[in-house]
């Protein structure tokens, strides 16, 4: 079979779960961070891997009349910032998801009621620490009340597919958001049981040595941060990237482990691609360095060369 950077018009499989993820930045001393979050060991996909905040969409995310009433955008302003080739009830959806699983897994809402942030925010982390928060709390939360959804804070910087011979897939949805300067980031210990604050650089630089192991787009996403040195450009940047194109790797098996081929690397069209595994550990590259592979060795995904 042969993958390829995909409209997502054509994507119908039906066993590919819809997942939206955001990208929380700040600046400190006047360079860019990133949240990331620890996966917990147990789980089923990218098991002890950071990861950013985020997760499958859910039926109550599709209450499109009830949060297109309790947003900061209407319906037409959002298909022009966030649509990425979505019908405007799938891209609410979208965001509401990445909204809804940003709290759940780290803690940080986006959205302001200004008679009671404070006090519910504080109560939703209670709820979500002691595993209380129930099922459709959102849609609980603001139905009949002041609460809004800042789709505002949200960018569109990315859309990725799971490749096709992964057991678990899911068609994901990235966004960029600067983290709030009154709220706090912290893991649930369930889902996520470490997160931490760090430098693209320093980020990847881990990975290579095994003590922060990132998931594939996650390494992929962090290279592209390199270019940005300042938050402001780093928004600028999100604002100008394609909405409407999937990132759909090719997975490549090996006898141990595997090789991720990216849509822009020079073989990606070919039916068969050869890869030597003696080479690999001779093949990883330096955190900067440009890649189209990604060598999954051991429990750590490092780029190489092709």
């Amino acid at each position: 079979m042969i993958f390829e950077m995909m409209n997502p018009h054509r994507h119908t499989d039906q066993n590919v779960a819809e997942a939206a993820t955001v990208i929380l930045t700040r600046e400190r001393a006047g360079g860019l961070q990133v949240y990331l979050l620890q996966r917990n060991p147990n789980s089923g996909f990218m098991g002890g891997h950071y990861v950013f905040p985020g997760g499958v969409l859910e039926p109550e995310d599709y209450h499109t009349r009830l949060f297109q009433a309790h947003s900061d955008l209407d319906l037409e302003a959002l298909d022009r910032r966030l649509g990425g080739g979505l019908t405007s009830a799938r891209a609410l959806a979208f965001c509401v998801a990445a909204i809804r699983e940003t709290l759940e897994e780290a803690g940080v809402f986006l959205a302001r009621n200004e008679d009671c942030f404070e006090e519910q925010v504080i109560e939703l982390s209670r709820l979500r620490l002691t595993g209380k928060l129930p099922k459709g709390w959102l849609v609980s939360l603001v139905r009949g009340t002041r609460w809004r959804l800042t789709l505002t804070a949200l960018s569109h910087w990315s859309h990725w597919i799971t490749p096709v011979l992964m057991k678990r897939r899911f068609d994901t949805r990235f966004f960029l958001a600067e983290m709030p300067a009154d709220q706090i980031c912290r893991p649930n210990l369930r889902e996520t049981v470490h997160g931490l604050w760090e430098s693209p650089e320093r980020a990847l630089t881990g990975n290579l040595v095994g003590k922060i192991p990132l998931s594939p787009p996650t390494l992929v996403t962090l290279h592209e941060m390199l270019a940005y040195r300042r938050l402001n450009d780093l928004q600028a940047a999100s604002h100008r990237r394609p909405g409407d194109q999937a990132i759909l790797p090719r997975w490549v098996p090996l006898p141990e482990g595997a090789v991720i081929i990216e849509p822009w690397d020079p073989l990606y069209r070919e039916k068969d691609i050869q890869i030597d595994p003696g080479r690999l550990p001779g093949a990883v590259l330096a955190v900067g360095e440009p890649f189209s592979r990604i060598w999954y060795d051991g429990n750590i995904w490092r780029p190489v060369r092709g």
